[in-house]
Order: structure tokens, then C-alpha cells, then sequence
């Protein structure tokens, strides 16, 4: 039998991914979920594994995830609120599930020094302008009174707590910037923007492109992301430093919906709405975010080998064979 993992956050996009990467390598998932975003037919095909288990309950029950933490090797914690829409919606649970929970399983980790990953976000970076994005570099989040920063907030003091864990106590923790992780079997119901314009080019439904689509982004495929979080949380010489996980190969929003027209042959128009009406009137965008990957890569040898085309066209299989259906 190899190790015991617990992921919170387990029956998410991500979490779901790992944990069939981790199952496959002969290792035991213990994941914990409350089902608020994760969703029960992300990890459905994983029930009848003897190595495999899901709790489905809140990661701020401390009795359940101290049981949970006890029983583990090793320790991703993903759980958190996901999507800009939930965040704009949620910002008082944004930031108490993000601060509080990590907290809590930091907390819980050090006490028996369990090897613990915690993931964060590109949207620590805010507007800064410094691309490629290095993890040495200034943040520059936005206003404190607009919604949007609340959640790169959150996360930035979730890495600040993470590494005063490892300097202060000495825990073996790791802490990833994920870029736009994407895959099949990710949910367009969020915000996701890659799922969205897939479902619509398949439902022959204009593309919806929020803003003016000249913005940026970078598309990691999420089995290249779980790949570099599993080398990650046991390598020792990750302790303590913090990474950029993501794909370098950059696309306007405009671009990306053009590029799922091509890729799906679809005919569908591409249609732009303000980010008041998507989102409010408050909402601000970053025009570029691109990764460097450099550190990653030096320990690890990571490489986003999967491109966007193969991205897409995997994403669109997975819908056309009703493998998973969102809403878009």
C-alpha cells in the first residue's frame, strides 16, 4: 500500500483530477468536500475503489478534519470558493472559508508536521504589469471597496500564513499560484470562461465574451497541473517557496472563443457583454496574466506539454460523449 492523501476540496475539478492521479499511482485519497462547488459525479467513478474515500461535510468541522489530518501522509488542501461570480456574490464567505479553513488546517498539520500543499492564484498578482509573472515579484491587488480583491486578498494572506507556519514552526508546506487550470469535467457554471465557450459552440449558442476581449490569460491543462502538485507536496526543496503552476502559451478572450469556433466547427456568433452586465458595475479586470514557470521547471522538470488545441478538443470530447454535461 503507498501513501494516504487527504485533498480538500476533493470532489472539485481539481481535486477530483489529483485524486484519480494518486489512486492510479496505488496510493489511498481521503477526500473531503462539502459539495458547495464540487460536485458528487466529479469523483462518482471513484466510489467502488477499495483506496478511495469521500466525506462529505464542511472543512471548518475542526473534529472531522483533525481526524482527517491525523490519518494522512500527506495533505493538498484545495477547498476554497471558487468561480468570480461566487465571489462576487459570497465575499464574507469568500474570505472566512479561505482564511479560516487554512488556517485551521495548518494548524492541525503542524502538529504532527504532516507535509502539507496549499493552493493559491494568479489573482494575488493583481494589475501588476510585470509580465511574465515571477513569484518574487510586488503584488499589486486592487481596492480593498470593490468585491473582485477580496479573493486575491484572502489568498495572499493564506501564503503569508503558509510560510510563517514553515518559518516560525518549521511545517513542511508548499504553496502553488494555479493559472486558469482547465480540463474536462470542469464546471462553466462559475464563470469558467473555456467550458462556457465550448458548451456554447457545441449548443450552436453565441460565444459570450465578457469585456472587450482583449485581455490575456494563459490555459494550463489540468492533468499537466496535478502532475507538478503530486512531485511537489513530497519534495523537500519545495518547503518553504512558493510556485507558479500554469501553461505559458498566452490567448486574447477573442482569440480563444475564435480558436473553440475553429477547433468544434462551429458557426456560433461571438457576442460581447460589458462587465457591468456580467458581472457589476464595480468589476475590474486585469489586461494580461502570463506565468513564469522557470522555478517550477528548474525543480521539478515541469512542462505544460498539453497545448490549448488539445485542450479544447479534450474538453469538447468529454461533452460530446455526455461524460459531463454543465450549464452554461
Amino acid at each position: 500500500m503507498g501513501n494516504t492523501y487527504l485533498i480538500t476540496g476533493g470532489a472539485g475539478f481539481i481535486g477530483a483530477h489529483l485524486a484519480e492521479r494518486l489512486l492510479s499511482k496505488g496510493h489511498r485519497v481521503l477526500a473531503l468536500d462539502d459539495l458547495s462547488t464540487g460536485q458528487y459525479r466529479n469523483v462518482e467513478h471513484l466510489r467502488s475503489c477499495p483506496t478511495f474515500e469521500l466525506t462529505v461535510d464542511s472543512i471548518m468541522n475542526r473534529s472531522l478534519l483533525a481526524t482527517l489530518v491525523d490519518r494522512a501522509d500527506y495533505i493538498f488542501h484545495l477547498a476554497a470558493v471558487v468561480g468570480v461570480k461566487r465571489v462576487l456574490e459570497s465575499p464574507v464567505r469568500t474570505i472566512e472559508i479561505n482564511v479560516r479553513a487554512t488556517d485551521s488546517i495548518l494548524d492541525l498539520a503542524n502538529v504532527k508536521s504532516k507535509p502539507i500543499l496549499v493552493t493559491s492564484t494568479s489573482e494575488v498578482y493583481g494589475k501588476s504589469a510585470a509580465q511574465p509573472l515571477n513569484e518574487e515579484g510586488d503584488l499589486a491587488i486592487g481596492s480593498t471597496s470593490r468585491p473582485r480583491w477580496s479573493y486575491a486578498t484572502s489568498k495572499a494572506l493564506d501564503e503569508c500564513l503558509a510560510i510563517a507556519y514553515y518559518r516560525e514552526k518549521g511545517l513542511p508546506v508548499v504553496v502553488v499560484r494555479l493559472f486558469n487550470t482547465v480540463g474536462p469535467r470542469q464546471s462553466a457554471r462559475y464563470g469558467m470562461v473555456l467550458p462556457r465557450f465550448v458548451e456554447q459552440a457545441l449548443a450552436g449558442k453565441p460565444l459570450t465574451v465578457y469585456g472587450d476581449g482583449t485581455q490575456r490569460r494563459c490555459f494550463g491543462f489540468v492533468g499537466d497541473v496535478v502532475w507538478a502538485l503530486s512531485k511537489l507536496v513530497e519534495n523537500s526543496a519545495a518547503y518553504g517557496k512558493i510556485f507558479n503552476v500554469g501553461s505559458q502559451e498566452e490567448v486574447s478572450m477573442t482569440e480563444l472563443a475564435e480558436r473553440v469556433r475553429g477547433r468544434l466547427g462551429s458557426s456560433s456568433p461571438i457576442v460581447y457583454i460589458p462587465y457591468a452586465e456580467a458581472y457589476d458595475a464595480d468589476f475590474e479586470d486585469t489586461p494580461q496574466r502570463v506565468p513564469d514557470t522557470t522555478k517550477l521547471r528548474d525543480l521539478i522538470g515541469f512542462d505544460a506539454k498539453t497545448t490549448l488545441n488539445d485542450i479544447i478538443d479534450r474538453i469538447a470530447d468529454a461533452y460530446r460523449s455526455t461524460q459531463f454535461r454543465a450549464t452554461a
